[in-house]
């Protein structure tokens, strides 16, 4: 017994000591024009406020992803800055789902309540959203909510174009928070009008909304698929793509170059012949676009859920920095087109509601009823049968309301991270903004390391061979399992060995 015990004692300890041989981030190649976050606050964190003053700026801006930065979250990100962990910061915060949900849950419990909104809306099931919560979770543009309209889209928009005011910031020592326009900023007056009008077609659905229609010739539309539907007979091309990306969950330049900021998260695959190192890797953005061209419009908009609470059509004229990449998932044209368009009317009202019966749930909802993923992952499951995003984050507890069965029945249907169960593969990978070349390799990802370990992780996947990572504690369980069993074994073995040694002996009689 004391062997065992003493084997098994070394054992932990070596577990608990970090005893594997130590990984060293990778801080090389780089893509052109591109420093790491590491290298930036290598220069900076010593400038007086500067670290306070960059955190703060981390919670604002759109395409984030899953990156909610919950108070835990930041402060271990300022540790990591304070204390000079470069190697960490090059993989924040490289926690599992399962490490994250309950950062999340915390802030939930103990968040401040909007009584602006509490008292605007009567909280029960079946509460229409009141006017403070359409204004901040609905952008309508100039159409109002309790005001009938007819608009033409036959004239060319009057709204202003494309402007950085609101978008970029400028926080000293070279350092600028924000992008700049991209191919799409020319349209942006077209876009934002498009937005705008798709969102009110799909609040006509609102309670006491007043009748709002949208005529492209002489087709009217009083629903966002209507419209879709429309401008496909009015001869125009409409392409609606399930688009990833990597999150930019900093959207940083510093000196004229971009700062590669991913958010790291484990996704409990164990990287090949590395003694059970995590496959980490950053999570993605995804949405849905729709690209139009036509005999009179043409407009580039997106739809997803927000950090701001929103689930809406949106621009998409700023620019994404090289190393975020996108990878257009699928591709819906025609009755397709239209059918994503209705399903995503839908999930803005469905939104609408949940913020009409939970008006006080922290980041507007984000996280609690879903990331960016969750709509489009409902949608990708309907479309195609397949789920390929991670992570969804939705509690499906809040989608009970019978107004909106279908997206309560699409969330439902789709796998949720949020109890601890390891995601599938194919949602880890198919999140992934750049699909594996002909030999299965992901040599087009730029973020330094990160090519290598899914190259070796997909090939495990394909062969059969992919391992799961375990936790210190579970591997304690297991080491202690097995030292009971054998301890267990040697103490029958030694019974059964008395109790033969003590059994009276037959001898033949002498003769």
């Amino acid at each position: 017994m004391r062997p065992t015990r003493n084997s098994i004692l070394l054992l932990t300890l070596c577990l608990l000591s970090g005893c594997r041989k130590t990984y060293v981030v990778p801080e090389t190649p780089m893509p052109p024009n591109t420093v790491l976050l590491s290298q930036m606050m290598r220069e900076l964190s010593a400038t007086p406020g500067f670290t306070e003053a960059m955190l703060k700026q981390f919670d604002s801006g759109e395409k984030k992803g899953p990156a909610l930065m919950t108070p835990k979250l930041i402060k271990n990100l300022r540790e990591r800055i304070l204390g000079s962990d470069w190697q960490g910061l090059d993989r924040f915060p490289g926690w599992t789902m399962r490490a994250i949900n309950p950062a999340v849950r915390g802030v939930s419990h103990f968040a401040g309540k909007n009584e602006k909104l509490e008292e605007a809306s009567a909280v029960h099931p079946g509460a229409s959203p009141s006017s403070a919560q359409v204004g901040q979770f609905l952008d309508l543009g100039p159409y109002a909510l309790d005001k009938g309209e007819t608009v033409s889209l036959d004239e060319p928009s009057k709204l202003p174009g494309f402007t950085t005011d609101g978008i970029v910031t400028t926080l000293g020592d070279g350092v600028v928070r924000g992008d700049g326009p991209n191919e799409f900023a020319a349209e942006h007056a077209e876009s934002q009008r498009l937005a705008d009008v798709l969102n009110r077609l799909a609040a006509n659905k609102l309670n006491g909304a007043q009748k709002f229609e949208a005529v492209i010739g002489t087709n009217g539309a009083a629903s966002p698929e209507e419209l879709i539907a429309s401008l496909q007979q009015a001869g125009h091309t409409i392409v609606v793509n399930d688009a990833r990306y990597f999150a930019n969950f900093g959207h940083f330049h510093y000196k004229g170059q971009d700062v590669m900021v991913p958010f790291f998260v484990d996704s409990e695959i164990a990287v090949p012949h590395t003694s059970n190192r995590p496959l980490l890797v950053p999570v993605s953005h995804a949405e849905y676009e729709w690209h139009i061209r036509g005999p009179k419009i043409n407009a580039d908009v997106s739809y997803y859920f927000g950090i701001d609470g929103k689930a809406e059509w949106r621009t998409m004229d700023t620019l994404d920095q090289g190393w975020v990449m996108k990878r257009n998932a699928h591709e819906y044209t025609n009755s397709d087109a239209v059918e994503v368009t209705r399903l995503t009317g839908l999930l803005v009202m469905a939104y609408m509601h949940l913020h009409a019966a939970h008006p006080t749930l922290p980041f507007g909802g984000y996280y609690a009823l879903g990331v960016c993923q969750d709509g489009v992952s409902a949608i990708e499951h309907k479309m195609t049968g397949h789920v390929t995003l991670f992570p969804n984050t939705a509690d499906g507890s809040y989608f009970n309301d019978p107004r909106d069965a279908e997206v309560n029945a699409l969330i439902l249907a789709i796998p949720k991270d949020r109890a601890g169960k390891k995601p599938e593969p194919e949602r880890i990978f198919g999140s992934l903004p750049t699909a594996p070349d002909a030999e299965g390799h992901f040599n087009a990802i730029t973020i330094p390391g990160l090519a290598d370990d899914l190259n070796a992780s997909y090939a495990a996947w394909k062969d059969g061979s992919l391992e799961r990572t375990y936790t210190t504690w579970q591997y304690i369980e297991a080491l202690l399992f097995m030292g009971t069993a054998i301890g267990v074994a040697l103490y029958l073995a030694t019974r059964t060995h008395r109790f033969l040694k003590a059994q009276p002996v037959q001898r033949k009689p002498l003769r």
